[in-house]
Parts: C-alpha cells; structure tokens; sequence
C-alpha cells in the first residue's frame, strides 16, 4: 500500500479518495503555496468531486500511475481540491479555463504561479497528454517565467472586470418575452428539454417557463415544462425502483444517464414537480414528486437530519454498474411470466438497449426506463391493465430489493449548506402543497441540524462532516439557506424560522454586497481566493445573486421593509445588461423580474394564514 499523503488529515471523501495517491498532494492553502515560492516551482491544481467520474478515471490513469506521480512532484506542488466543499476556487479557476477558450468540466486541471495566478488550464487528459504537458510548462516556467506570470496577472484583471457592473436601464417585462422565445426556439419538442446531447434537467429554466405562463396565461411555457418533466420521469435519468434523477442524461430521450445522483438536482426538481402539480392538476407530476422525496428520505438523508451530497456513478470501479439489468436476472427475482411484463414495460431486452461508454461493464445490459403504457403491454400479452400494474408495483418493490444486495456506489456523506438549503425548500413546498406532513418535518430536522453545526458566532460555515465544520459560507450557502427557511416559514407557521432567515439576510448584505450593485460570491473576510466573482448565469444551481435577490423581495414583503425592496431591486438592475443580451441565462433572475412586477405572493397553493412583522418583527395586520 502507498504512504498516505497530506490529504489522509482532510474530511472531504473526495481529497480521502486520494490519499494514497504517490501524488505528492497538497490540499488547498497557504502551506502549499509557501512551497511553491520558496522551490520557485509552478503548482498544478486538479479540482473535482467525490461523485465525479471522470475524476476517477484520471485517477486511476494518472495519479494512481507512479511514473506520472513522479513527473508531477518533481516539477510542480499539487494541490487538490473538492470543488463542493471549495466554490470559491473552482468558480476562479473555471472561469479562468473559459476565458481562455476552453470547454469546462471536471476533473479541472490548472497550472497556477505561487502566488495562485492561472496561466494554463484543460479538463480531463490522458497519463500521455498530462506528461506531456507538464514536461512543456515546466520549461516554459524555467525559459518564460515572466511571460507567463504575466499571462496570469492580465487573467485576474480580467476575471475581476467581468465581476464589474453590469448595470443599464431596469430590465423590463419584455427581457421575460424574449426569453420565452428563445427558450421556445430551443425547445426538443420530441422528447421536452432544451438543444441536443448530453441534456440537464434545468429545473431554473422549468420554473421560469411555469411562472412565465401562469403571468401571460399562455400555456406554451406549462406545456414544455409538462412535456419535459414527463419524459424525464419516463427515461432512465429517473431511477424507476428508487427515486431520484441523475445528474444529466448523454442522450436526446433522457435514456442513458451519467448516472450520478446529486442532492441539489433532486431537491430542485422535488419542487417542481410539486409546483408543476399545482399548475396542472396532473397526478403523475405528484407521484413523481413523491418518489423523489423517498430518494432524498431514504438514502441521502444521514443520522440527525441533515443531507448527504449525492452518490457515485460508478461502483466496482464501473459507471451504472449498480442500476443496470440483463432479463435473466429480472426472471430470477419475479419469476418469467411476471418478468416478461415487467420487462416490456420498463425496456430491458436480451442484447441491452445502451451501449457503454467503457471497457467493464458487458453490452447486454438495459436501463430502465418506461418503455410501454400499461395499456400497451397489456393488449400484447392479452392480460388485464390491472395485472399489468400490479407486476409493475410488486415487481419494483423486489428488484429494489434485490440491488440493494448489490455494492452500491459511494455516498458523498459531507453536508453542505447551502444544497441542504434547497433540499428544507423543495421538502417544505411540496410537503406543503401535497400534504406531506412528514416531508415538513424532515425539513425542520435538516434545517436544526445546519443552525446547529454550521452557524457558529454569527458566521455561516460551509462544510460538516464526522464532527469537522469548516471553511467560510459563500453567498449561495447564505442566499440558499435563508431562502429554504422562509419556505420552512410558510410550511409551518413558526415565526423562528422567518426570524433567523431575516438575521442570514442582514449578514449577506454585509458580507457580500458590491456598493455597485450584486453580491460578491465570496464573503469581504475570504482570503483564500486571489479574485471575488459574482455568480451570474444559472446552471445546474441557480445563481446566488438570483436567489438572494428573492430572498431579499419575499422578506420585504413579510417584513414591510422598503429598503430591502430597494436593494433587491438594485441587485436586479446591477446585471441588466446580461438580462437584455442573454435573458434565457438567468431564468432564476428573470422570476425575480417577475416578482417585482407582480408582488411577493406567499404561501401559494393552500390557505395561508401567514403573518407579516415590522421591522422590529412584530406581527402587523396586512
């Protein structure tokens, strides 16, 4: 077994992957960086996650590999970094790889000056591209050191004017038309969802398209929604015996996943299905809903309440190792007669329907994915629609069963805040809206457990695990958390939780507000980042400065606070710029657009008999 490295002393499960890398690994901070400067060497930073895949494959390529191991340590510090548990540096670095016209993606591989400046940046590479590479910057460092430090300060300067204003002239109502244009002009309207391969679920773009709708009362924007939400359900990005959703699907129809499952993906969606629900009335969305919260109840959440990361694609070593299905095996657990329906129902066929994307895994094997209506495969077989559903909640119930005797792939056990944010949000709306007392109750678990171990001395933290909170809270863990206890608020009627999101608030405004306008993703008192970026676009999460701006309008509207308003109002406009160019990159911001213009409408979908306080937080009549 190899000496363990420096990252045998961290908690993330990600640095621990590594530790017994020959790697000479570093993790993120000043020690590594003193090394550099003092050795007048480059550092090469590799940044990733615990449930990333490609992560591990260059893992095992590279830096489990000892003549790569060597060439690494000899020429440069590594340091390796989990990019949940550190934001504030993957978001650095990855713009800096953008900005140098390369595509993003994990594992992030950048060679930085000791003073953390980047000048050359790529994703995954092969062992023979990354010696390669290493070999050419470590000479370039030696022959063109200046160049090269040059390079890295002109990347900062740039990075921080984009983080500049972005301020004209309000953006209107029409920034939300134009949008839903060019979202409609996007749309797949074969299988739902946005372009061609691989395809995200966009739940910021969804709810957008909802909010869109019911404010226009044209109902193209709810029908994409439905026919998207029902063609994930449908695919094999949707677990069909457990729950939950994948990361992304690599096809257009939503069948063949990369198949890891992340807690923020399915505490976004968890939302809304219950609001598409709401909208539409249509039962399917709410089962979906439920199945969701089962995933999220059952195996994501840990002892005390709170929420686990997400877990592998892969296990033994292979990616969809754990979920896929060969009929033979389907035959063993229900018997032929009760496999055949259930195998035409959810398409598993001899042969496989997928093809991976990797030596380990064989060809014959299918993800499940609702292939058939229950009226389908009935009328084939010649048996009644009530045997086929019968088959198909018996037959789930066992093969559940039976995977669960297979490894199961690695759960990312560290609780973060602000992804433990959306899930008190997405458990306590749709708890709320489909009458899931239970859900509300998980919600106020996980939200006690994150005021209990990360908040310490008025300063939200954003990382726990096995007893260890630490690093500072970024504004999305701030902007997430207090948005999911106003939604705690609404579900419960507890006037404590209002209370502490207001208090998050106040500490947000002061930590990250840019007098320009925005907030600044890392707080005035970090450190560790050479630059402060403001989170603009939504991706997989929405933005930070979307969020806090919602946060910021609902609070006013609970509070009576015009100032709050007011900066809300001043986030908004600090990148109407972007909302004019490019609207259908911040649907989340669009939504807040539409709040504005409409008025915070709280506790929607049941009767509400929600207070509204002073500024002193006594209850006033509305």
């Amino acid at each position: 077994m190899n000496k363990l490295n420096r990252l045998a002393r961290e908690k993330s499960p990600y640095l621990l992957q590594h530790q017994s890398n020959p790697v000479d690994w570093y993790p993120w901070g000043d020690e590594a960086f003193e090394k550099a400067r003092k050795e007048d060497r480059p550092v090469f930073l590799s940044i990733g996650y615990a449930a990333c895949h490609w992560c591990h494959v260059m893992e095992r390529e590279s830096f489990e590999n000892p003549a790569v191991a060597e060439e690494l340590n000899k020429r440069f510090v590594c340091v390796k970094v989990d990019r949940e548990e550190r934001p504030e540096v993957d978001s650095v670095y990855m713009a800096s790889l953008h900005a140098m016209g390369r595509p993003g993606g994990w594992p992030l591989s950048m060679w930085l000056t000791p003073d953390r400046k980047p000048f050359f940046g790529a994703t995954y590479m092969p062992p023979d591209n990354l010696t390669a590479v290493a070999e050419s910057i470590s000479g370039l460092w030696k022959a063109r050191r200046k160049e090269l430090e040059s390079s890295g300060s002109e990347m900062l300067e740039h990075l921080s004017r984009m983080s500049g204003s972005l301020a004209g002239d309000a953006a209107g109502l029409e920034a939300l038309d134009r949008a839903f244009d060019r979202l409609r002009g996007g749309f797949d309207p074969e299988y739902g969802g946005f372009g061609g391969a691989p395809k995200f679920p966009q739940p910021s773009t969804l709810s957008f398209l909802l909010r869109y709708s019911h404010r226009t009362d044209d109902s193209r924007g709810t029908d994409m929604v439905v026919k998207t939400l029902s063609a994930m359900a449908a695919g094999g990005i949707h677990d069909q015996l457990a729950g939950g959703f994948a990361r992304y699907s690599t096809d257009d129809a939503w069948l063949v996943p990369h198949f890891e499952k992340m807690l923020y993906d399915n505490s976004q969606l968890l939302r809304l299905y219950a609001e598409t629900h709401q909208a539409t009335k249509a039962p399917e969305l709410a089962d979906t809903a439920r199945f969701i919260a089962g995933y999220l109840l059952r195996d994501l959440r840990l002892p005390g309440g709170a929420f686990a990361c997400g877990e592998d694609a892969d296990s033994e070593g292979v990616e969809g190792k754990f979920y896929v299905w060969v009929p033979d095996e389907i035959s063993a657990v229900l018997g032929r007669k009760d496999a055949d329906i259930f195998c035409r129902l959810y398409g598993a066929v001899e042969g496989g329907n997928w093809q991976p994307h990797e030596q380990g895994l064989p060809q014959d094997r299918s993800i499940l994915h609702r292939a058939r209506s229950f009226e389908d495969v009935a009328e084939k077989l010649g048996v009644p629609v009530s045997e086929v559903r019968r088959v198909e909640r018996e037959g789930r119930r066992k093969l559940l069963e039976a995977r669960s005797k297979r490894v199961r792939p690695l759960l990312d056990d560290k609780v973060l805040s602000s992804w433990n944010g959306l899930a008190i949000s997405g458990l306590a709306y749709a708890g709320r809206a489909l009458d899931e007392p239970s859900w509300i109750e998980a919600a106020e678990k996980a939200a006690g457990f994150i005021l209990s171990h990360l908040y310490r001395d008025g300063r939200l933290l954003r990382r726990w695990r096995e007893g260890d909170s630490r690093f500072l809270g970024n504004l999305e863990d701030y902007a997430f958390l207090a948005d999911g206890l106003i939604d705690l608020y609404e579900a419960t009627f507890e006037e404590k939780y209002l209370s502490k999101a207001r208090e998050l608030t106040r500490a947000m405004v002061e930590l990250f507000s840019d007098d320009r306008g925005g907030f600044f993703s890392t707080g005035e008192d970090e450190t560790g980042v050479p630059v402060r970026l403001k989170d603009m676009g939504d991706g997989a999460l929405p933005s930070g400065n979307a969020v806090a701006a919602r946060v910021l309008v609902r609070l006013s509207e609970f509070y009576r606070d015009p100032q709050l308003l007011a900066l809300a109002e001043k986030t908004v406009k600090a990148f109407s710029l972007l909302l004019k160019e490019r609207p259908e990159a911040m649907p989340c911001m669009l939504s807040v657009v539409d709040l504005l213009a409409q008025g915070a409408v709280q506790c929607r979908g049941k009767t509400c008999s929600a207070q509204v306080f002073d500024l002193q937080g006594h209850a006033v009549v509305r």
